[in-house]
């Protein structure tokens, strides 16, 4: 009886160790399992950016091209200012302090001061040539920050998010 008693311990034993070899494996399994799939999606986020991206890229190259051409077009018109604006134009035209004063201060976004200046102030030593440079390039920079903002939300449309102040789909 004994014999038989340790034949079938033996045996119990046998079938508990296949047994526990068998959770231990399965549990193995479910994590290689978990660590598989936690890698695709990995994989699959890391694509997505890539993707978004490379359509960045795009947008970015875009937009330094229609800046280029805004850069160029004011460029060009400043070159001909002395065509549209000649020096009898300069000798001709005073430019007022106060003007300067009025430019610069909407330039800069500041606050006007109080006192324009006298209406008899002497000339401000700005010749109109130096005005109507100062005026196109800042259209030309206006310009070039308006391109930049379309590109910025074409950008951000196409990661569908919906810009203020537009019209729902």
């Amino acid at each position: 009886m004994s014999r038989t008693l340790a034949l079938f311990l033996a045996v119990v034993l046998v079938v508990l160790g296949i047994a526990g070899t068998g959770a231990w494996l399965t549990d193995r399994y479910k994590d290689a399992n978990k660590r598989a799939a936690d890698a695709e999606r990995t994989v699959a986020s890391l694509r997505s950016q890539l993707d978004s991206a490379e359509g960045s890229v795009i947008t970015v190259t875009k937009y330094v091209d229609r800046v280029r051409t805004v850069e160029v077009k004011g460029a060009t018109i400043i070159k001909e200012i002395p065509r549209y604006v000649p020096a009898q134009a300069d000798a001709a035209c005073t430019v007022p302090v106060g003007f300067v004063r009025l430019h610069d201060a909407a330039a800069a976004g500041a606050v006007l001061g109080h006192d324009p200046g006298s209406v008899d102030a002497a000339p401000s030593g700005v010749a109109l040539s130096a005005v109507a440079e100062t005026v196109a390039g800042n259209y030309t920079d206006s310009h070039a920050n308006a391109e930049q903002m379309t590109s910025l939300q074409e950008a951000l449309r196409k990661q569908g998010v919906r810009i203020i102040a537009e019209p729902a789909p």
